[in-house]
């Protein structure tokens, strides 16, 4: 099949949130916004202490509605700018749009600092209002914050000068890495592009596209150096000035997951890296007729795989098939996203690598982002983003507030509709050969998934710990990839000089410190719950529906019980760890 069949790949259209950058209802918005704020400080600044139960209630409701407006202007904005990075006008676009809200946000800020100076005892007595009750779990999330805040006039500092630091370094990382470009046989290729030929089944071409990779990160390295040093820095100074534990505290704490389940969750991967991905590794060389794997083979196909392109239609087909035999109203949910403007799929210019899922607000519905390369990893990218867009459209009706599913358990439904998908596609294969190759593919996708982002969480660890201690030179930087990369990755991989700049292109350390590990409780939660699917012999399906309807009004002890399943305990990681040992077993035995 030729390239012909990526042709036509759909584009979402933004006009859902608003009809243009120009266009009189986003001005209208910012107007409203920006008074509504000025009138709610006014009405609220220094009376919430005094508010009894209906009162706060009501404020909260309030607040909620401007946070529903200002995140419906800053999704549209960041999805026109992801749409084309590389537009110098989109980009001024964008900032003008974070500087506009930031300065909203500050009249606003008041609000979530002073509901933590209500006394605990007087505030436990106000949830007899059931309007405030209602908002109990964001109060919770509000308040876990409470033993790191700040002043009010420092906190206000920390939020304006947002724009002007954090943000800015965030928006150079993004337009640096969607502006280059990647020579490959005389074509200036961009980074998704060339990133998806180390999957090729071309053994010259996965080399050629790795070092030019390398040549070009490391041509640049000084410039990601610079602003990871300095993010590290800025994130360092401030958890200094709110006296966390650790670097990863904050992270945790929006996550609503404790310290040592986070660190269960790492051990336990980390010490089965020998089981897992050691092995594996090593297997796939012998069938590569090799002794060891170049890094660039790592995502290799198998030699029996026949790599043919998937069309976008049949990529739809099959992930709603696979939805559709676990629940039809999953793939009803699903097949809206492909009937209606809301997925951007096609490779182009600008366009923000990699895929995502942005739920924008309740009133709208979330828009996916993908680069569709028509290879069956895309094909899981699909289900997995359309996953998370089931998932958002689900526990929209919480509300702005209480919608946001915490990250660890915002992978649950991403996961588990790649999972659906994939054994799917296992149950209609009979050929041993091509068993074979989808088992490997599986395998690798949870490797990349579990023991990958689990060594990127151990890379964030140290490069953040030894920040404090001094400025870190991409020769250092790069020191502490390669000895975490050998770690997990294993003896069977052969490392190269230019791979040590491979950690330059990772958006998430930069965008969200620590969020990694995020993939990896999900998968790891997600071998267990479908083992659990698989034993269940009815009502599972309601179950996950009422899970994913919960957005962030429970945490993941409340939303696993009722499958029996407890992440604070260690032997929970074994579980699922032990499923992707399975399918490595079953993988030694037909070879």
């Amino acid at each position: 099949m030729s390239e012909a069949a990526l042709t036509n790949l759909p584009e979402w259209d933004l006009e859902d949130l608003y009809p243009s950058r120009t266009s009189a209802e986003l001005k209208d918005d910012l107007r409203k916004v920006a008074d509504g704020a000025k009138a709610f400080a006014e009405k609220y600044k220094g009376r919430v202490t005094e508010l009894d139960g209906a009162g706060l209630g009501t404020a909260i409701a309030e607040y909620e509605e401007l946070e529903e407006v200002m995140g419906r202007i800053m999704s549209y904005a960041y999805l026109v700018y992801a749409g084309d990075m590389s537009d110098p006008d989109i980009g001024k676009f964008f900032q003008t749009m974070q500087e506009k809200i930031t300065l909203v946000s500050t009249d606003l800020l008041f609000f979530t600092l002073d509901i933590n100076l209500i006394a605990e005892d007087r505030l436990l007595g106000l949830y007899e209002d059931a309007t405030l009750a209602r908002y109990r779990p964001w109060l919770d999330q509000v308040r876990a914050l409470k033993p790191y805040q700040l002043s009010d006039e420092v906190e206000k500092l920390l939020h304006e000068k947002d724009i002007a630091g954090r943000s800015a370094w965030i928006r150079l990382f993004d337009e640096t890495m969607a502006g280059l470009r990647f020579d490959m046989n005389g074509e200036k290729l961009p980074s998704q592009q060339v990133l998806h030929l180390l999957s090729s089944k071309d053994p010259v071409e996965r080399k050629a596209a790795a070092k030019s990779l390398g040549k070009v990160f490391g041509e640049n390295v000084r410039l990601f150096a610079l602003i990871t040093n300095t993010l590290a820095k800025d994130k360092a100074i401030v958890d200094e000035w709110r006296k966390t534990e650790s670097p990863m505290t904050l992270r945790n704490l929006s996550n609503q997951v404790e310290d040592e389940v986070v660190e269960a969750l790492s051990t336990a991967v980390q010490d089965a890296y020998p089981r897992l991905s050691h092995r594996y590794y090593k297997l796939k060389a012998k069938w590569m007729g090799q002794e060891k794997l170049d890094y660039w083979d790592r995502n290799a196909p198998l030699p029996e795989d026949d790599d043919r392109l998937i069309p976008w239609d049949e990529a739809r087909d099959i992930v709603l098939e696979a939805y559709g035999r676990f629940s039809p109203e999953l793939a009803d949910l699903g097949r809206e996203f492909f009937d209606k403007p809301w997925i951007d799929a096609g490779v182009r210019p600008g366009k923000s690598p990699g895929a995502f899922a942005h739920p924008t607000v309740p009133s709208a519905h979330p828009y996916l982002l993908l680069n569709y390369q028509g290879r069956i990893r895309d094909v899981m990218t699909l289900a997995h983003e359309l996953g998370h867009g089931v998932h958002q459209v689900l526990a929209g009706p919480q509300g702005a507030l209480l919608s946001d599913t915490p990250l660890t358990l915002a992978e649950t439904a991403s996961v588990f509709g790649e999972q659906l998908t994939f054994r799917a596609l296992l149950e209609k294969e009979q050929d041993p050969k091509k068993r074979r190759v989808m088992l490997a593919g599986k395998v690798e996708d949870m490797l990349n998934t579990v023991v990958r982002q689990i060594a990127f969480y151990e890379f964030e660890v140290r490069v953040h710990t030894a920040r404090r201690e001094e400025e870190l030179s991409p020769e250092q930087i790069g020191k502490i990839w390669m000895d975490v990369q050998k770690e997990s990755l294993g003896p069977a991989i052969r490392m190269h000089d230019e791979y040590q700049y491979f950690w330059c292109y990772i958006p998430h350390f930069i965008h969200s410190p620590f969020y990694v590990y995020a993939y990896a409780f999900g998968d790891c939660l997600v071998n267990a719950l479908y083992a659990v699917y698989q034993d269940a012999e009815e009502g599972f399906q309601e179950k996950y529906f009422d899970m994913l309807k919960a957005g962030g009004t429970l945490r993941h002890k409340e939303l696993l019980a009722p499958f029996g399943l407890d992440a604070s305990d260690p032997a929970f990681w074994l579980r699922g760890l032990k499923i992707i040992e399975g399918l490595i077993d079953e993988l030694e035995e037909l070879s």
